[in-house]
């Protein structure tokens, strides 16, 4: 299960912050569903437990505070973050291992986007490359 933190069809620019969710559940060969989730206007435990109550293997988003990746990241989520563009084209680009492309990197990351992508596409936590 996939996880997008949205904002006007657009990867919400902060997590921390972001009212809701695209989850997408995909068989590895085509997408199974596909809803709108709302997200607790509240601390950052809360958001990792409704993450994980939506059963979210992966979450794509943008900006995210260190604590609330730890505590996704500590539950099993795999965080791909600093990730920009419209949802659709971010969806897309995961699927298809295309998510390194710069065009999907937060202004002023410096190609630390690239990186975590690249490393979700070899199986390796994103989180532990970018800091």
């Amino acid at each position: 299960v996939i996880a997008i933190p949205v904002w006007q069809g657009r990867v919400s620019p902060v997590l921390d912050v972001a009212g809701q969710l695209l989850i997408v559940a995909h068989d590895g060969s085509a997408e199974t569903t596909r809803r709108h989730e709302l997200l607790p206007d509240e601390g950052p435990e809360l958001r990792a437990q409704r993450l994980r109550t939506l059963g979210v293997q992966t979450l794509l988003c943008g900006a995210i505070s260190r604590p609330l990746e730890d505590l996704l990241v500590s539950s099993g989520i795999e965080v791909v973050p600093r990730i920009c563009g419209e949802a659709e084209e971010v969806l897309r680009a995961y699927l298809s291992a295309e998510l390194y492309e710069d065009r999907f990197a937060m202004p002023g990351c410096c190609g630390q986007n690239a990186a975590a992508a690249m490393a979700v596409a070899e199986g390796i936590t994103a989180s532990l490359l970018v800091e």
